[in-house]
Formats: C-alpha cells, structure tokens, sequence
C-alpha cells in the first residue's frame, strides 16, 4: 500500500509543481527506506522481488514500443538508425574505458557494464518528453533512441559476459551461437505474438472488453517464454511485439494504449519505489567515491556528447537537436535491475570488483534523472526545441463562430488551430490567416499529421452534439477532462444526452452552436476588454447590455478560462474579458465616440 501511495503522491506532486516525477519518486524511495526503515521490499517480497520488476519493465517497455509507428519518424530514420547503432557502440566503448580508468573496474566488469549502460528507457524518457513538452522531431529521436536501444542494453550486456567467459576459456565458441540463435528466436516470438494478437483483433475474434488483458497475458506470457530460454531476451520479444502491433494500424489500438499507459504509470511509480526503498545506507555511501563521481561526470559531459556528435555526422540533425539530444541521456529501471543481475553472476565467477556495480548503477540512475530532469525543460525552451508555457486552443469544427473566436485569441498572440473535415468549411479561416487543418480529428492519421501537444485545450464545436461528444470522450486521456469543452446541446430533449456527458459546456446551457451562429448573422461583435483598476468587473457589469455572452477571461498571466455552465469568473485588474455584444451596443459606442468627436471640435473652435 505505501509503495503505491508513494508512488501516486509522488507523480500527483510533480505535476503540482512541475517537478520531474522521477526524480522525486527516487527521493521518495530513499526516504522511506533506507533513510526512515518503512519498508523493505526486497525483504517483504522475498523471492518474488526480482520476479515483479522484470515484469514490470516488460510490460513498461511493451507500452513505449507501442507508441513506436514508423510514420512518426518519416523523412528523419537516419539519425534514429545512427543513434541506436553507431551512438551505442561509442558508448559501450568509451563508457566502459571510462568504468576502467575512473571507477577502478577491471576491465571485463567494465566491458559488460558498459554495455548495459547504453540504455535510456522509456521508464525514464517518456515522463520526461511529457513534461518538458518537447516539439515533434526531437522527442522522436529521444523517445525512439530510448525505447530501442532498451532491450539491446541488456542484450549487449549478455554478449560481453559471454565475450569475458571465452576469453577466460570457460565457454566455447558454440555459447556465441547460442546467444545470437535466443537473440533471433526472441524477436521471432515477439514479432509472431504481435502480429497474432493484431489479426485476432482485426477479424473480431476478440470481444472488445477482452482485448486489453488479453494483450496484457501474451505480453507477459511472451515475455517469460523468451526469458526462460535465455536471459534478458525477453526484453527484446516485448519490443519487438509492441512495434509490430503499432505498426498494423489496428482500430483499437488508442484503447490499449490508453490501458496499457495507466498500467504503465503505476507500475513506474511502484518499482522506482522499490529499488531505491531496497537500497541500504552502504550503498549510499559507497556512491560519494571519488571514483565513482568522475565516473559519472565524464559519462555525462564526454561520452554522451561525443557519442552523439559522432552519430549525427552525416544526418540532418541540426546543431540545437545534437546539443540536446547530446545531454539527455537519462538512466533508470533496466540499468538498476538488470546490474543487479550481472553484479552477481559476475561475483560467482571471482570478480570481486562487481560488488561496485549497485553503486556506480545508482549513482549514475539518479545522476542523470537530476540532472536531465531538471534541464530538460529549460535547455529545449532555450534551444526553440520545446513549445512555449503558452496555452493553446484546439476547436474542431468550422465556422463563423469558432472563426472569430480564434483569429481575436490569435491576435492576443495565443496559439490557435481550427480542424474540420470540409476543406470549404475553413475558407474563410484561410483568409482570416488562422492555423487550420483539413481532416477528421479522430482518425490515426492525424495524430501524425497534427502535433497537439501546443494545444493544452481543445473545443469541440461542430454542428453535431453526438459528434462533439464523441471527440471529447476520445481525447480524454490525451488532455484531461478539465481542458476539454463543447458547446451546449441543441436538441429538443438534450436531458439524456446531457446526463450522459462529464465535459464542460461553453457559455451556459442555453447557448448552442447555432444560436451562437445566429447572432453572429445578425450582427453581434466579439469585443475585448480589458479589466482595470478604474474599469472593474463591476464597472462592465454596471455596463451590462442586454443580449451580451460572456466567452472567455484571458488572464494577465497568458492563460485562457473559458466560461462554462454552472461556473462563475471572476475576471482581475490586469485580465482580458472576451465577450459577443449585440450590434446596438456597438451603434451606441460609435454614436457616443462621434458626439464626444463634435464637442471636442466645438471646443477647440
């Protein structure tokens, strides 16, 4: 129970505060192990520690793979490919010269822990693009970079302790075959339970509530199966399973991605807890080696940057993606279990220096999630990598309304784009100079077509009220239902429906989007004003004409509160209150300007 809280806690904390989660649920971990002595998992759960974690990573990584389609990476695979290839062979090579000369390994220890420590997870990457809200193409190379090169970490990690045991002419040759035949096998059965799973689900051989668990058993049943037949091949099944999956085009995908991503997130939170509560204060200690900390420095500000650099010859990437991708290299859940592992085979076979292996793990997990958690963030904004904090708005569905609305919040400097199906519908967007798309905002294509992380809130507004539902329910996981709006029902009896739905409703209940369309046919204007000191809310309200909707409060610090049924606003000196006026009021302001116009020039006459 207190893993769980803490991990939940910890996540609910740093999206509070805006905090990397990581790096908190380490720190709740350390506190509440081996710091205060609350718990202790690896005792509480005995033999079935090991167990739970590798599971968990291979359902974590399972859920990462999935996300991994090939068009999201169209038109730049070569830097993704030189990252995973000739960027982890540099630093294999380099890191683990780096373990010898630094850290004091010897230099078969240093040879596989090298190679484990390629790895920069999905456990780690993907909370971290979610945060620092990274633009398209640099979180593609980190989050590809980081969910590929995961499973080869491990296996590159294997194929060195088997490299040290023939040279130390205790295997033969035929271990080398064997190694690349499970390698080979595993990703075979990863592949096959993809695309297994993908056909049942296409020909509806699966019922639609059955086939999240059903993705969940053959995850873990593949998983095991491939691990049992060598170890740490499992990881690569998983992957394997997830890109084929992702890459099939399966209808119900977005739901398994949804389930399999709240899985993830507990699962995240549970074992980050438990590694570091399992911790003891020695290997704490043992961290502050002068050794072990030049260790990790050069690693963080030689090794990575160099790899990269060196990779990146030839590609496309541009100096600002190197010097970012270059920095953020952040371990985490497979460098911590997986060196476990190989710390104590390799003290089995005589080499005592392993028993640094937790340490020098520890230190460089929690020294990267620091430091690139931290940064992150700030180095993409610095290097235009990153949208800016600036709320955007997303309406789907064109018209006179939804035009305006966006070409006012436009010229306030506010990001804004209209999606309709009809490509005649946005003409008059077009001419108004405002971001549109020309699509169905529910169709896969578009999720690679159109980044929608710049929009932290989307409106739906189209003529339709099943159809505005629909497109609310559907991008709940994607925005929260917070940020999420559509405009009032129309139909006669909207009892049902309306009981049905959770989403907020624009403007009040009475004011749908045809009746918004009819006042602007009869004239009415969208008007800013901005609340004052000497103009206050009061003030406008004293001013009140009838027929005035209120639309929207822009705050003075940039964000964007939209009026909604059942909720008051209360607009503060500073903020700018988005209103839809009748056109009276607008012929009682322009004969109000032209009179005090005429006793102006009377006067100076």
């Amino acid at each position: 129970m207190l893993i769980i809280a803490l991990g939940i806690v910890s996540q609910w904390l740093a999206w509070v505060f805006k905090l990397p989660a990581i790096v908190l649920m380490s720190i709740a971990g350390l506190i509440a192990g081996p710091l205060l002595g609350l718990i202790s998992p690896e005792e509480s759960f005995g033999e079935l520690f090991r167990p739970f974690i590798s599971l968990a990573v291979a359902i974590i990584l399972f859920e990462g793979s999935l996300n991994l389609n090939f068009k999201e990476i169209r038109g730049f695979n070569r830097p993704v490919l030189r990252l995973v290839t000739v960027g982890a062979f540099i630093t294999w090579i380099a890191g683990s010269y780096a373990a010898h000369s630094l850290a004091g390994l010897s230099l078969p220890v240093a040879f596989v822990i090298g190679g484990l420590f390629i790895v920069t997870g999905p456990t780690v990457i993907l909370p971290m693009l979610r945060q620092a809200k990274l633009k398209p193409r640099p979180a593609a190379l980190l989050k590809w970079e980081g969910i590929i090169v995961d499973p080869f970490g491990a296996l590159l990690a294997l194929f060195a302790y088997h490299a040290v045991l023939f040279f130390e002419g205790e295997v033969t040759g035929g271990a080398f075959g064997m190694f690349f035949l499970a390698s080979l096998f595993a990703a075979i059965i990863g592949a096959a339970a993809g695309w297994g799973m993908g056909q049942l689900f296409e020909r509806g051989k699966v019922p639609e509530y059955l086939k999240a668990p059903a993705v969940f058993a053959v995850v873990l049943f593949t998983f095991a199966l491939s691990d049992a037949i060598m170890h740490e091949t499992g990881l690569l099944a998983v992957t394997a399973m997830g890109i084929i999956m992702a890459n099939m085009n399966i209808s119900s995908i977005g739901d398994m991605r949804h389930f399999k991503e709240n899985i993830s997130v507990l699962l995240i939170a549970s074992v980050f807890i438990m590694l570091t509560a399992s911790l003891t204060t020695d290997v704490l200690l043992a961290i502050f080696d002068w050794g072990i900390l030049a260790y990790v420095l050069v690693i963080l500000f030689v090794v990575r940057p160099l790899a990269v650099w060196i990779a990146a010859i030839g590609t496309d990437m541009t100096w600002k993606e190197r010097l970012l991708v270059g920095w953020i290299a952040p371990r985490g859940i497979v460098a911590l279990t997986v060196s476990g592992y190989f710390g104590s085979v390799l003290l089995e076979a005589g080499y005592e220096d392993a028993e640094l292996l937790t340490a020098l793990t520890l230190a460089l997990v929690f020294s990267t999630v620091v430091a690139h958690g931290f940064t992150i963030g700030w180095i993409a904004r610095k290097l235009d990598l990153a949208f800016s904090d600036e709320p955007g708005v997303l309406f789907v569905g064109a018209n006179r309304f939804t035009t305006r609305l966006a070409s006012v919040l436009k010229d306030m400097n506010k990001r804004v784009l209209i999606m309709d199906r009809s490509w005649g519908r946005l003409q008059a967007a077009r001419h108004a100079g405002v971001p549109t798309y020309t699509g169905e905002v529910l169709s896969e294509h578009t999720e690679y077509d159109v980044d929608m992380t710049p929009f932290p809130t989307l409106v739906a507004a189209t003529e339709v009220d099943s159809y505005n539902a629909l497109v609310v329910n559907n991008f709940v996981p994607h925005f929260g239902r917070e940020n999420l709006y559509q405009t009032a029902i129309h139909q006669a009896d909207p009892k049902d429906l309306r009981n049905s739905m959770t989403v907020r409703i624009l403007f009040g209940h009475e004011w749908n989007i045809h009746q918004l369309e009819q006042k602007m046919a009869e004239g009415y204007e969208l008007r800013r004003t901005t609340i004052t000191e000497q103009f206050t809310y009061k003030d406008f309200l004293d001013d009140w004409h009838e027929g005035t909707i209120l639309l929207a409060v822009v705050r003075a610090s940039g964000g964007i509160e939209f009026y909604i049924a059942d909720q008051h606003i209360e607009p503060q000196p500073g903020d700018t209150l988005l209103s839809l006026a009748p056109p009276e009021r607008q012929q009682k302001r322009i004969k109000e300007r032209l009179e005090n116009q005429r006793i102006k020039n009377g006067a100076g006459i």
